[in-house]
């Protein structure tokens, strides 16, 4: 969880505009949630080195495993150019040199995200990168990105690594480890699939390549490999190949039709090149599919499983070195009664779930081959409800040096066992969530109230928790309601048992007397959904700013719009010394409410684009505001502002306990200080 990040900051007084203290470091812990909470959808395993493996999220970043099964984060450092490398579309071990790791880095292909793609190098297990700059951009929280690997490293001649990209723009080669890029120009299939043409979200743009992958045994090592395999997201031809290292290319005869490419392993004992298919990319919604298998020597297609047109196609796929023949492959979605995955010992003549249906109604439905073992993550159940396997499963990994360990990301945790080959015994082994500091999820509100837990959190996808300890996972989630995508939450200044949380569902707003512990929903919440909530010192009243407006209520009796204040959208903030005070932001408009939010009046315009708004706990009219232009202070509650400090640029702003003896409270920021972006706190800001 990226409330807390691995990587300490310079420190500096951000109310006085003399030199900087850079010299202060702090020590730095994810808060624990124990598990990753978001989609982890990639992972590999080093062919190399035992014990190395590394996972990609869609938006939390890099990860390697640990020998404890636990993962260290890769990417949590902070600079407001970088923050979308923790998107990771795709990632490659060089198969030769366990150290080198690479990864396509960038979040959104969309408008919305200003930066182009980046292939990061790292010769020392992710500890440090370097970077290569593309002329586009990259999407690894775009539609399709469980789809994969689109990045591989040459198995005989390491400083070959090829890059298949999305939106159209093709095959791309480095031959010197990944400093520079050059366009493949004889490779001309792009992958032409768009899930929804038109949107302008995440489903909007071309797929493009889905995997690249090699032939180790087509050359000697020191030459490049002369047999290459490219998958594409398009359904006339989606599996290219070259033999002659890349110099010319062509469509496999004979391949299947109508389908998508998801992932593509090569067996070098059985020279056969394994894929799984699927007819969509879109991420959270499956399709019909098979998995087929292409023996280079006959040129042959042969189809070895087939879902049967029951609507859920093959997702991640992988190969077992060590046991020639063995091959896993998961459905890509399949939500009813549970995601599956298929094993196979003979090179998929036969095959084996990892559940049964039993349709006698003797036995139970679901005759599972395993125990499931979620103790490093107790509201996982609460999450996943009856299905125990998971869903979204588009990365597969059995480790090259253990037969009995493997892996799979779902779109809430990683799953897996060391216990595998139990399953060809018919004894159950154990399923265990395996995603110990993998904290990603989107962290969309936080609350630290001086009374009960230190922390309540909302998240993305998984609502969010009670933190009765930040160093335990968290027992349950937040119940009665549960939302996937909880948007704010927030405390009662004088009542800090009173809570409020708002998220993404009919009637999303709910109320809290006992911090958390339990909830119910609002009393006039009606059909409204996410949007930010806040309360009142005294928590009877509650401000939702939702619907493109602002809305009160008072001891849950039906809310009111607020008449004097511009539709759009807003940021809001209390005071929690003064049940009256409101503070709200659109755009660089500042306006304040003296009647517990049921009218505003603007009081500023001129202190630049507003990104959060910051209130003193202890003191009444304090506030201070981060904007594109640095951070500003009030302490006539926002009726007059004066800039603070030497910050060009804030993103966010808060206030808590004092670090000093001053006794006035450490304000802590996001901002960029002397050219220097990251965390700042500072003890000096006595007015």
């Amino acid at each position: 969880m990226k409330t807390a990040l691995a990587v300490a900051f310079a420190l500096a007084a951000l109310c006085h505009a003399g030199p900087v203290n850079y010299t202060q470091k702090y020590t730095w812990k994810n808060v624990r949630t124990g598990a990753s909470g978001g989609f982890v959808d990639g992972i590999v395993f080093s062919t190399k080195q035992k014990g190395v493996a590394y996972a990609r999220t869609d938006i939390g970043g890099l990860y390697r495993l640990n020998a404890d099964d636990s993962w260290t984060p890769l990417q949590d450092y902070v600079n407001n150019t970088l923050w979308n490398e923790h998107g990771v579309d795709a990632v490659a071990l060089d198969p030769n040199d366990a150290s080198r790791v690479y990864i396509a880095a960038g979040i959104y292909t969309n408008s919305w995200d200003p930066y182009n793609g980046k292939i990061l190098s790292s010769t020392d297990y992710g500890k440090t990168w370097s970077r290569s700059y593309f002329p586009f951009k990259f999407g690894g929280n775009m539609g399709g990105r469980q789809m994969g690997e689109r990045l591989a490293v040459d198995p005989n001649k390491g400083s070959i690594i090829y890059f298949g990209a999305r939106s159209g723009k093709g095959l791309w080669k480095s031959s010197d480890y990944g400093k520079t890029w050059a366009k493949v120009p004889s490779y001309t299939a792009v992958g032409t699939f768009i899930i929804a043409p038109g949107d302008t979200g995440q489903n909007g743009d071309i797929i493009g390549i889905t995997f690249v992958t090699f032939d180790s045994t087509s050359s000697s090592a020191g030459t490049a490999s002369k047999r290459i395999f490219v998958g594409t997201a398009d359904t006339s031809a989606t599996v290219y190949m070259s033999e002659d290292a890349g110099v010319t290319w062509s469509a496999i005869p004979g391949q299947p039709t109508g389908f998508l490419s998801h992932t593509g392993k090569y067996s070098p004992t059985e020279k056969a090149l394994y894929v799984s298919y699927v007819n969509t990319a879109d991420t959270y919604g499956g399709g019909d599919g098979y998995v087929y298998k292409y023996y280079v020597e006959s040129k042959k297609w042969v189809q070895i499983l087939d879902d049967n047109g029951t609507g859920f196609g093959f997702g991640g796929l992988s190969l077992d070195p060590q046991k020639n023949g063995t091959v896993m492959v998961a459905t890509y979605h399949q939500w009813w009664p549970d995601g599956n995955i298929y094993r196979s010992l003979d090179g998929g003549a036969t095959w084996t779930t990892i559940w049964d249906f039993d349709w006698s109604g003797v036995q139970p439905p679901v005759k599972r081959r395993f125990d499931w073992d979620v103790s490093e993550a107790n509201w996982l159940p609460e999450v996943t409800g009856d299905k125990a396997t998971g869903w979204m499963m588009g990365s597969l990994a059995i480790d090259p040096f253990d037969s009995e360990h493997f892996l799979y990301g779902t779109g809430a945790t990683i799953f897996g066992s060391h216990k595998l080959t139990n399953w060809d015994k018919n004894i159950n082994f154990n399923l265990s969530s395996l995603s110990y500091g993998m904290e990603e999820t989107a962290v969309l509100g936080l609350t630290s109230p001086p009374q009960g837990p230190p922390l309540l959190s909302v998240v993305g996808d998984v609502g969010g928790w009670r933190h009765d300890n930040l160093d335990v996972a968290p027992y349950k989630n937040h119940l009665n309601p549960w939302w996937g995508t909880t948007r704010s939450i927030d405390h009662a200044g004088s009542k800090p048992n009173i809570v409020v949380r708002s998220g993404d569902a009919s009637g999303g707003l709910a109320l809290s007397n006992d911090t958390g512990i339990t909830w119910h929903i609002h009393a006039n919440a009606g059909t409204w959904s996410g949007g930010r909530a806040q309360l009142s010192a005294n928590g009877d009243f509650v401000v939702w700013a939702v619907n493109n407006g602002i809305y009160v209520s008072v001891n849950e009796y039906p809310f009111q719009k607020v008449p004097n204040i511009p539709s759009g959208s807003y940021y809001t903030a209390n005071d929690r010394n003064h049940n009256g005070l409101f503070y709200a932001a659109e755009s660089s408009n500042f306006y304040v409410s003296t009647d517990a939010g049921t009218s505003y009046t603007k009081t500023t315009a001129s202190i630049g684009y507003i990104r959060e708004i910051g209130v003193n706990p202890f003191r009444i009219g304090d506030v201070w505001v981060a904007t594109d232009s640095g951070i500003w202070h009030s302490i006539d509650s926002g009726k007059s502002f004066g800039k603070a400090g030497p910050a060009t640029d804030a993103y966010h702003i808060q206030l808590g306990k004092s670090a000093t003896s001053s006794g006035y409270p450490s304000i802590f920021a996001a901002a960029t200080i002397q050219g220097w972006a990251g965390h700042y706190r500072s003890d000096e800001c006595v007015p």
